[in-house]
């Protein structure tokens, strides 16, 4: 069973000053999670996560990451921006995107972010924009075919946009070399959100050859090896967490092995994890506001897929716990809804759950990545606060609601909210 880091009263109080929904981000979580990576981790000398600033993009958080040694993975102009704005700069920041602009490159290298190429057709496209390389740079693998693992199939990386092959990129980094590049790193993302403890020692076997292949090749200084991101957290009650011990453990076994003989001890291990770091820290509390009683049982909330698309969009999973009826019988089965004009903007389907009433509060888990960050503005509806609930029970808004203001902003040539009663609308 899937409990919920926040009690009935907390939210309200929460609610009494935040009106729903909101994104509420346990602190202490976060925290003993980024202790226990570092930690489990702490064999390698050189290792460093590189948060996935995708994942979530609340600077607040990011900087109590940035406080154990967290850098940011970016992957755009604003996500660069950003990163260099709470003080990650340098190599703190690993710059990997496909499809990149030139203007996109060049902001990296001012800001000196390592930049990770996804295709080799970029050399050119960084040459052209930057006219000199970086003494550090890395490039994206991509094995190609069917990537699988003890208990089956994971993903099919050959349908993936991403990466490069193995002709290519060692192709790429004997250019590289000659260009002047003098410390490389490789990278690869193979399979999103695995719960298993398989995924990254699999992956970094596959890397740790390949780098050991390519240096006897192209003689190239392999300084970093970069896992990236995939390892993902139990959305279900009923799957099992990955142990980031064991997970570890399983790399530095393939370490020993394949890359200590090679004269590669000194390598650092990079990862690049977004749903792992945060997830399970962060919720969507929304209230319930409608019932309707039609060829099924609904509920509607005040929040909707403009606040937690993952539903929406991958039919995914997030568990719901109705505050202050963890203990009642779950004999009631319902479509969660939000208020979009779209037959998809459900949290859940036939779920069961406690006899919900308008007025309960409702915890809908996981969402501290992919969340709030996906967020869009269809139909008009605005973006939620978000919340940081502290360890001693204070908490802080860090982002507040968007208003009608915001969402007419960008229409210079119409003064929308001329004639409007502006203190009404924004309520």
């Amino acid at each position: 069973m899937k409990e919920a880091f926040l009690t009935k009263e907390k939210a309200q109080e929460i609610a009494s000053k935040i009106p729903t929904p909101f994104h509420v981000y346990d602190e202490a979580g976060l925290r003993a999670n980024v202790k226990a990576i570092y930690d489990a981790f702490s064999w390698n000398k050189g290792f460093k996560e590189y948060f996935a600033v995708k994942a979530n993009a609340n600077p607040f958080l990011i900087k109590i990451l940035n406080e154990y040694g967290c850098g940011c993975d970016c992957s755009s102009m604003t996500e660069l921006m950003l990163s260099d704005a709470i003080g990650v700069k340098g190599e703190g920041i690993m710059f990997s995107s496909n499809d990149t602009p030139p203007e996109e490159f060049a902001y990296a290298a001012k800001l000196g972010a390592i930049i990770n190429l996804d295709d080799i057709t970029q050399i050119k496209v960084l040459k052209d924009t930057i006219g000199t390389f970086p003494d550090t740079m890395s490039c994206r693998y991509n094995p190609g075919g069917i990537f699988q693992i003890s208990n089956g199939i994971m993903d099919n990386p050959g349908d993936a946009k991403y990466g490069m092959t193995k002709d290519q990129i060692i192709k790429a980094y004997k250019i590289l070399k000659e260009k002047g590049v003098k410390h490389f790193g490789i990278h690869s993302f193979l399979v999103s959100n695995t719960v298993t403890n398989d995924y990254y020692p699999m992956l970094a076997r596959t890397l740790f050859e390949l780098v050991v292949e390519i240096q006897k090749e192209t003689g190239v200084d392999f300084s970093f090896i970069n896992l990236s991101g995939g390892v993902g957290i139990p959305y279900r009650p009923e799957e099992k967490a990955n142990d980031i011990y064991a997970i570890a453990d399983g790399v530095h076994k393939a370490f020993d092995e394949i890359l200590v003989p090679a004269g590669l001890s000194d390598v650092a291990i990079y990862t690049e994890m977004g749903r792992f770091m945060t997830g399970p820290y962060g919720a969507l509390v929304t209230r319930a506001i409608n019932e309707k009683h039609t060829y099924k049982e609904y509920v509607g909330v005040d929040a909707c897929a403009v606040n937690l698309m993952r539903p929406a969009m991958y039919g995914a999973y997030h568990h719901i716990t109705v505050l202050g009826k963890e203990n009642e019988p779950q004999d009631y089965t319902y479509d969660v809804v939000g208020s979009l004009c779209e037959n998809n903007d459900k949290f859940a389907i036939d779920r069961k759950l406690p006899k919900i009433e308008n007025g309960d509060l409702l915890f809908i888990h996981d969402t501290g990545a992919h969340g709030f960050s996906m967020g869009y503005s269809y139909n008009g509806k605005l973006k939620s606060a978000e919340v940081l609930l502290h360890e001693d029970g204070s908490f802080d808004l860090i982002r507040r609601a968007e208003t009608p203001r915001d969402y007419f902003s960008t229409f210079d040539c119409f003064d929308v909210l001329k004639d409007m009663n502006y203190d009404v609308a924004k309520k």
